[in-house]
């Protein structure tokens, strides 16, 4: 059996264990208990459930091993750990959730202040804005608002919210304000005018990096002219008193 041969074996094995094909499949044996030989052993290694979509380090394994086998030899193995690696990365960025752009955010919390400010309710003004934030921001402001219509303390209802980065401020805030009995309205105002400020400063400290960047050439343009105009005909005249 050829190295060729050998991959496609290999790639035919590992597919079947994470295609999307077997996602129902696997949910149904969770709930059926039955699982998948591939997702009992990777409980048993790892302790955690084995997931519908394989982990970007699976990926890069898989693709590192399927290139060293095909290349084979000493070439094949360094090929084969840059292919790994490169795979790895690529699918780690691109699994990342997209970041909320600031002023989006900043009109979501003026849009809250002014729900609240109409005489919503805290749930029912969550749930109306949670729809302009990314799909991660808006599902954790939706738990929380749900946490809160169910009676929940304000510490284990904003809990959902403060594990997501574009709403930690809004749900500190709220923790705080629900202790000290400050309006929620003016502290989302709050919020929305220090985003802004935030964009104003992150755009002057670009606007002062470019300006330095810029000059940067006319640097090096003007550099030369100064030592060919300004020091070697100085540097010449003292060397030919010297030699004199």
């Amino acid at each position: 059996m050829n190295n060729l041969s050998i991959a496609l074996v290999l790639l035919a094995a590992a597919i079947p264990l994470w295609s999307r094909a077997g996602v129902p499949r696997m949910r149904l044996g969770w709930l059926n208990g039955r699982l998948p030989v591939g997702a009992r052993l990777w409980q048993r290694l790892t302790g955690r459930r084995a997931r519908t979509t394989p982990p970007p380090r699976l990926l890069g394994a898989m693709a590192g091993i399927v290139t060293a086998v095909v290349i084979g030899g000493p070439g094949g193995a360094v090929a084969g750990a840059v292919v790994a690696v490169a795979v790895w990365w690529f699918l780690r960025r691109a699994r990342r959730p997209p970041r909320a752009d600031p002023l989006t955010v900043a009109a979501s919390w003026d849009l809250l202040a002014a729900c609240l400010r109409a005489g919503l309710p805290v749930p029912t003004a969550v749930t109306a804005i949670a729809g302009e934030l990314p799909p991660e921001a808006s599902r954790a402001l939706r738990e929380s608002a749900d946490l809160l219509a169910l009676g929940a303390n304000p510490d284990t209802a904003w809990t959902p919210a403060n594990s997501c980065p574009d709403t930690a401020a809004l749900a500190r805030g709220a923790r705080r304000a629900a202790q000290s009995g400050t309006p929620l309205a003016d502290l989302a105002a709050e919020l929305a005018a220090d985003v802004r400020a935030n964009v104003a400063d992150a755009a002057e400290a670009k606007a002062q990096r470019a300006s330095v960047l810029i000059t940067a050439p006319l640097g090096l343009c003007f550099l030369p002219a100064f030592v060919c105009l300004g020091i070697v005909p100085v540097i010449a005249g003292l060397a030919r008193q010297i030699s004199l």
